[in-house]
């Protein structure tokens, strides 16, 4: 069976730029800018330890994720196999269960304004939760 190109909404040239270098500079300020958090979790095939920044929302009792390179990246396949994660958010550190999938409709309400206005120019569709246990 042949499989199908996955499309995401950023190019995939960022995905490796980001693995390569933007990931290592921003990891350290990510986990205490608004909007951003830096997820740690387990490599599920390595076992090897990853840290991850991502653009994040704490809204209720979770922290509601933007795929902007869509769901078929290694750290959520990581986070689903090997919960729980930890997610580090505006300087603090929780414990997470395995995200769950937002419908694009409940993942935009979660997200400020003029970041919903960002992520529908980028056609950004598809965003999990992850639940905060601590």
């Amino acid at each position: 069976m042949d499989r199908q190109p996955v499309v995401t909404p950023l190019p995939e040239f960022l995905t490796q730029i980001n693995r390569v270098a933007l990931n290592r500079i921003t990891r350290p300020f990510a986990a205490r800018l608004p909007g951003f958090a830096v997820l740690h979790h387990t490599g599920r095939v390595s076992g090897r330890r990853y840290a991850t920044p991502l653009n994040a929302w704490r809204r209720n009792g979770d922290v509601v994720v933007a795929l902007t390179y869509g769901g078929e990246v290694d750290w959520l396949a990581n986070a689903r196999a090997t919960a729980p994660s930890r997610l580090v958010i505006k300087g603090e550190s929780h414990v997470v269960g395995p995200p769950r999938d937002l419908s694009t409709e409940e993942g935009m309400r979660a997200v400020p304004a003029f970041v919903r206005a960002l992520l529908s120019t980028l056609e950004v569709t598809d965003f999990v939760a992850f639940p905060v246990s601590g």
